[in-house]
Order: C-alpha cells, then structure tokens, then sequence
C-alpha cells in the first residue's frame, strides 16, 4: 500500500507522497501561433472532437482558417467554449485547429498522460468554474495556465497513461456496441409500428392494394381516409387567457410542460394571447420539424405556439387521435412527410450540433394526406398492442442508456483515479 498525501488542490485530493503538483504553465507551452489567412488545410473544429472521449469524427464543414491555432505533433488542444461538454483532444500530426482551443504542447513529461488529466471530472469543472460569459461561455486561458496538476515520475506517466489506452478503448468498444444495439431496437420499434398501423395486427385476413405506395396492402375492411375527415382541426385561440399553461413538444417525449424542458430551444414569449389552445387527447404537431417526429398527443390543457397544429376526435379515449399519433411518429410516414416539407432552416442541438431540415409542411398538404383506417375497434386493438410492444423496447432501450452511462461514469473515475495515482498501476 502506496503513502499518500494532500495535494493541496481540491480537485486533485490525495496523491502518492513521491509525486508532485506544478502549474500547468512550468510544464508546457501555450500555443500562441496563428495562420495570417485562410492557408490552413488540416484544421479542426470543435464540431470534430467528441465529448469526454477525446476521438476526432470527420465531418464536411468548409471553414476559414485565417487566425487558426498551429499545433504541433502530440500537442494537447482543450475546448474553451462550454468547457462543461470535455472537447479534449491529442494531435496526432502537425496541424491547425480552431482559435476556440487553447492548445498546449512541448510537455515535460509523457503528453498522454497530460491529456487524461484534462479529461478528469475534477479538471474539467475546474476550467468551467472560470469561463466568462452568459449565452456562450468560454474557459479562460490564464486560469487553465495557472492550474495545478499532479506529476508523477516519467515512467509512471507511461505507465499509467498505456494502461488507461487500453481500458478506455475496452470500454469505449463496449459503448459503441451498445449503442448500436440501441439503434436496432429503434429500428425494430419502427417496423413494429408500421405493421400495425398498416397491415393490422389481426393474423389470416384477406389484404387488398391501398392504390398508396407508402402504405402497401391493408385489410379489406379498412378504409383509406384523407385525414381531414379523419380528425377535426382545433383552431382556438387563447383569447381571453385561459391558460397560462405552456406545452411544448419533443421529438422523443412527444407533449411535454413547458416549465419541465431542459433546453431552450423554442422560446414562448410573455403575451399569452399570441398562443393556440390544446386540450387533452389532442394531436399536436410542430409544422416545422413534423418531418423529424414532433407529433404526440397532449395530457395536458394548456396553449401551444401557433406554428402548431392541433386536432381532436369526438371519442371519449382519444382513440383516433392516438392512433394517428403512431401513424405520424412511423418512419414511412416520416419519409411522406419530409416530401412535402419546404423551405430550409436550420436546427441548433446543442453540443455544437446543428441539423439542417424541411422547414414547413402546409396544413393542406397534411389534411390531404391519406392514410389507413380500420374501425374504432381495430384502432383500441392496435394502440394497446402497440402500447404494450414500444414499452417493452423502449425499457430495453431505457436499460442500455443506464449501461453506457454508468460505463462513461466508470470511465471518468478510472481516469481520475489512476492520473491522482489514487489507483496504482502496475509498472
């Protein structure tokens, strides 16, 4: 059992009392080398680097380079900007990267091990207790400069930072294969959902031709229906206030609050008046990203942004709303939808995130749609088949997110523990 001592740095706690700790400033250089124009031809952006894994994805973005960062072989770039998202990276070949890194290279010491230490929990919500600025926060250089980090001798640094390679690959292999599974589960969810809501879940009946390519063969006995004659449309307006209660909708939860969303993404201003009512058991959808899934149909009673469409059945279950709910969330359906779509914008995810979609699908165009439909009946049939079918895949999908987070929170403290020297590693 190794002797331990205080760091004397919070973050750090204990570490081997053969170990030290300087400021990051004595033990490397800030990169301060700049491109004068747009010469750069190997350049990485923030949107490259992926989150708390320090791997480089590929991406087809066209940037200008002029003031970009020189970088060198093994160098250490660490994202600034929302320093919280851990965007670390070590450099594999000269290079130049994005002004919103601050790039640290010429280590005295093994560099690996240098990049796990900024990967640590501790170190990244260290940097981010220094950032400066409201809606995008930036870590501040001199303060990351000025950081004390733990310095164990050279070998050990190779030691420890070959034994981290190896198990975060290990469990990083695992994450990725996890992931992948829980992408087939959601492809499995969709064809689930699409058979039902077109073939039926009734087995041994006689099918005939729709006349719709989308939809295929469907039971003799169902109709195919514009949807205008299969729901009404709800136009009310909340004038006088009568609620002040504020819905949203997601693309994975389907009508939420307003007061429980963790982003904010869409704004509701403070003039109520300006919003759409929705009542319960209404189908509510986003015009404006439809194409991607914001449809569902509301718990609540509460008002909507007038982008939105609402509709609503006469019956006292909502069956055909939520029937149409399954309907407008299939993937055939998506890809209908997304034909119909016009217009471009664009959509900010977070994470440096940006997807490019459809911007509108008409209200016409969508009450002309046809769509299949059974009886009252058949519908109640089909939404608790598939109530029971996506709730059984998505507690699976639900368990395999649990998984790959307890692995990243495992990976984190295996990083923190073996660059505090907490955990020994074997020389």
């Amino acid at each position: 059992m190794r002797k331990m001592k205080d760091s004397g740095i919070d973050w750090i706690g204990e570490i081997p009392e053969e170990w030290e700790v300087r400021r990051i400033k004595t033990i490397s250089t800030c990169r301060e080398n700049k491109l004068a124009d747009n010469s750069g031809t190997d350049y990485f952006a923030l949107e490259n680097i992926v989150s708390w894994n320090g791997s480089y994805i590929h991406t087809d973005s066209i940037y200008d380079t002029t003031g970009a960062i020189i970088c060198k072989t093994g160098d250490i770039a660490f994202g600034k900007l929302r320093p919280y998202l851990a965007k670390v990276f070590q450099i594999e070949h000269d290079r130049c990267c994005s002004s919103e890194f601050a790039v640290f290279g010429d280590f005295l010491g093994f560099s690996r091990y240098y990049f796990y230490i900024m990967l640590t929990n501790g170190f990244v919500n260290s940097v981010d207790l220094s950032t400066y600025g409201v809606k995008m926060p930036r870590a501040n250089i001199d303060y990351i400069k000025n950081m004390f980090v733990p310095i164990p001798s050279y070998n050990e640094q190779q030691h420890i930072s070959g034994y981290l390679d190896r198990q975060c690959t290990h469990i990083d292999n695992i994450i990725e294969k996890t992931k992948t599974s829980i992408e087939e589960y959601k492809k499995l969810k969709q064809a689930v959902i699409t058979q039902a809501v077109t073939k039926g879940i009734r087995g041994n009946r006689e099918m005939k031709d729709s006349g719709i390519d989308w939809i295929g063969e469907i039971p003799v006995e169902w109709e195919i229906t514009p949807f205008r004659h299969v729901l009404i449309e709800r136009n009310e307006k909340n004038i006088p206030i009568r609620t002040e209660e504020r819905l949203s909708l997601s693309i994975d939860l389907g009508v939420t609050l307003y007061s429980e969303k963790t982003t904010n993404l869409d704004r509701f201003k403070d003039d109520f008046e300006q919003y759409k009512l929705a009542h319960e058991g209404d189908l509510v959808m986003n015009s404006m990203n439809m194409i991607v899934g914001a449809s569902g149909v509301s718990k609540y009673y509460g008002c909507v942004s007038p982008v939105y469409y609402t509709f609503y059945d006469n019956l006292p279950d909502h069956t055909t709303a939520k029937y149409c709910e399954y309907i407008f969330r299939s993937k055939t359906m998506l890809r209908v939808l997304y034909s119909l779509g016009k217009g471009i914008y664009a959509i900010v995810r977070g994470d440096d995130r940006v997807n490019t979609c459809r911007l509108k699908v008409s209200k016409e165009d969508l009450k002309s749609l046809s769509i299949p439909n059974p009886s009252v009946d058949e519908q109640r049939e089909i939404i608790n088949y598939l109530d029971q079918k996506c709730s059984e895949i998505d507690a699976i999908i639900t368990k395999k997110q649990q998984f790959i987070t307890e692995m990243e929170n495992y990976k984190k403290s295996l990083i923190f523990e073996c660059v505090t020297g907490k955990r020994e590693v074997s020389v």
